[in-house]
């Protein structure tokens, strides 16, 4: 975290003492939420340290990756895909005039498409008994 902001950790604990270790994790998390990572996307100290979540920590590190792309003084790296961003639309009067005319196919309108016919997935088998 102290490469992507620095200071973001003052202090890391070297020795071996569990409580220690803990600390360390926990302020990682700490400054990944202060560096943008949201608060549901953020792992517990023992989802970690107990490996009882390492999947929620990957999910974590990913996006802490996408957090970078909102920090444009990074140089480095990026990790995961780019956040969206908002595109904002202007529409005319005459565009949303006319839009009003056409309906659309979510609308009861399936120009005589059906769903007779279909067979998705596996056959539901029933045996009664012998």
């Amino acid at each position: 975290m102290n490469k992507l902001s620095p200071g973001a950790i003052p202090k890391i604990h070297s020795s071996g003492i569990q409580f220690k270790m803990m600390e360390n994790i926990k302020n990682f998390s700490d400054s990944m939420r202060k560096y943008g990572v949201s608060i549901q996307d953020l792992f517990q100290t023992a989802d970690l340290f107990e490996k009882k979540d390492l999947a929620t920590v990957c999910t974590s590190l990913f996006s802490l990756g996408r957090a970078t792309y909102l920090h444009p003084e990074w140089p480095g790296p990026w990790l995961g895909p780019r956040p969206a961003e908002e595109h904002k639309r202007e529409f005319t009067e005459e565009q949303l005039a006319a839009s009003k005319t056409v309906i659309g196919l979510q609308a009861g309108s399936n120009k005589g498409a059906t769903a007779s016919g279909q067979n998705v997935g596996a056959q539901r088998r029933v045996i009664i008994g012998k």
